[in-house]
């Protein structure tokens, strides 16, 4: 970690406030008010663990606005190492892009500069059957998104720009998806209910479909930069590429099913043969039923903590209704295990890796066979393989799924950035001008939002300059930090430091944040006049064919 990031841990994270509860709504106008239930209830990671394997790390990032992320890992080695990786994400064209879009526009083009593939998306379908834009609406507001994509920097010769609509590699994939969800899971997630019409629910699949579109090519890691509102998207997307995919791969040690949670308690058992088994080389599964029947006092809590971990990755609803009790869960856990080790009776207990069919045809099962080399056991629904590392197997598993038709997705990843307060407090709205800051404001009508933005100043000059000002509650010091300090971190700890300390005194900090304000939009509009001609002349539908 380099001495400017510590310098920035006292530094304000941007979070917004005015939420009640953590309910994630794609289509609402949602909040969140406290970060860390984001972690709790719905298993997202927190960024900054991962902050110092980053390469020349966004400032979103080093200031905490980028705060969480599900499963960025793979798209971090990837970048480590030169490999290809991508990233993508949509905007829904409701109306003019606005400072809040900037952080989504900066996370894409971020990642496109340090080798990703990059795709951007107008989210037109979902614009028409969500929110009911006529087609001439979307086509004026989706024109004004893109411009300003390019205006900040989006390299259109090595990226991918498209519309759902005239997309028809997506609603492809987006049939295909749909076969492996139903209504009573779209309910479960989004809260559909009878009157929800079926261009609504159709265009969710289709939101699937963008998110693994990058992979249409060849799997590869894939973050999709959002705000926490849309983790059901994301989670829903994740189990989707895994119920595409031809084989699971897992470890198991014996021939009989077992779940994730289960397998740790029986590895537990195997790890201790030494200190029961009459053959410790060939432990026999009754033998370990009965070792963990002895020990069940002290595998308890880890075993439940493994299945709490199994809810969070694998549920596309909500982990919470999965954790349940931590003792219930436990004993239920182990006492299948045991079962499952007495019917097993004297079979050896013996580590391998298994091939799971979850939808292979016979091809790729065939083929699957003939490419494992060593020991195996062949069933009808899985291979067990005795002499292939599990991450060497997973490999092998989408080799040949690509050579026989897969597609051989790897659930996607995504980073989650915090939402921004509105300039008069609560939440942004776009339906509240005064509350946000719109790209395509005049630099004059910018100027004066700022001036008249709610601030986290004591309510007397003398007061903040005994106190200092609470720069963690202030929308100016986010405007601060999410855009007008830009890359200069130290310019943002000192309007920080100064503010918190009370040598800063709100008027002086907004006269300064409003003309900088002034200057980013004058500087921003005349960026996207220089690229609308790019605009035109790219390969891409301004103007859709529907009319509705």
């Amino acid at each position: 970690m380099t001495d400017d990031h510590a310098s920035e841990e006292s530094m304000t994270d941007g979070g917004a406030a005015g939420a009640d509860d953590v309910a994630l709504d794609p289509w609402g106008s949602s909040s969140v008010s406290d970060y860390r239930k984001l972690f709790e209830t719905f298993g997202i990671e927190e960024f900054d663990a991962l902050l110092e394997s980053v390469p020349h790390p966004h400032y979103l990032m080093r200031r905490g606005v980028i705060f969480g992320h599900r499963d960025y890992r793979p798209v971090l080695e990837a970048m480590q190492n030169d490999d290809p990786f991508a990233v993508l994400s949509g905007f829904m064209p409701t109306g003019d892009p606005h400072i809040g879009h900037k952080l989504v526009f900066d996370e894409i083009i971020w990642h496109q500069e340090r080798g990703g593939d990059a795709y951007a998306l107008i989210a037109d379908l979902e614009a028409h059957a969500a929110r009911g834009l006529t087609w001439d609406e979307i086509d004026e507001h989706a024109r004004s998104y893109l411009l300003s994509l390019l205006a900040l920097g989006f390299d259109l010769e090595e990226g991918t720009i498209y519309r759902q609509s005239t997309n028809r590699d997506v609603q492809d994939l987006a049939f295909e998806l749909g076969i492996d969800a139903n209504y009573s899971e779209l309910q479960a997630i989004y809260g559909f209910d009878g009157e929800t019409d079926v261009s609504h629910m159709q265009s969710v699949v289709t939101q699937m479909a963008d998110i693994l579109y990058p992979q249409l090519e060849g799997p590869k890691p894939t973050v999709i930069p959002v705000g926490p509102d849309q983790d059901p998207h994301v989670r829903l997307a994740r189990d989707l590429a895994a119920r595409t995919r031809f084989f699971g791969v897992t470890t198991a040690y014996a021939s009989f099913e077992a779940t994730p949670a289960e397998l740790t308690a029986i590895g537990e058992a195997y790890d201790a043969r030494e200190a029961y088994a009459e053959d410790p080389t060939m432990p026999r599964c009754t033998e370990a039923a009965d070792w963990l029947e002895a020990n069940a006092d002290d595998l308890t809590v880890v075993e439940a903590e493994a299945l709490e971990g199994d809810a969070a990755a694998d549920s596309v609803g909500d982990a919470e209704d999965a954790a349940g009790d931590r003792e219930a869960i436990s004993s239920a856990v182990l006492e299948a295990a045991i079962s499952k080790l007495e019917n097993a009776g004297m079979e050896p207990l013996r580590p391998r890796t298994r091939f799971l069919n979850r939808r292979a045809t016979d091809e790729a099962f065939e083929a699957l066979i003939d490419a494992i080399d060593g020991e195996m056991r062949v069933f009808d629904e899985h291979i067990d393989a005795f002499d292939l590392e599990r991450g060497d197997a997973e490999k092998l598993a989408r080799t040949v799924e690509l050579d026989t038709g897969g597609y051989g997705f790897r659930p996607p990843s995504s980073i989650y950035h915090r939402f921004m307060t509105g300039l008069t407090g609560g939440k942004m709205s776009s339906s509240i001008p005064a509350s946000h800051i719109s790209l395509l404001d005049d630099p004059e009508d910018g100027y004066d939002k700022v001036k008249s933005a709610t601030t986290g100043g004591r309510e007397t000059a003398e007061e903040q300059r005994e106190l200092g000002g609470e720069a963690d509650k202030c929308p100016v010091y986010e405007l601060y930090a999410y855009l007008l300090a830009g890359d200069d971190d130290d310019f943002a700890k000192q309007v920080y430091d100064e503010c918190v300390g009370g040598e800063r005194l709100c008027g002086d900090c907004k006269e300064q944040a409003a003309h900088l304000m002034k200057e980013f939009l004058a500087d921003h509009q005349e960026k996207r006049e220089e690229v609308a001609e790019l605009l035109e002349d790219a390969d891409i539908e301004l103007e859709s064919p529907r009319r509705g």
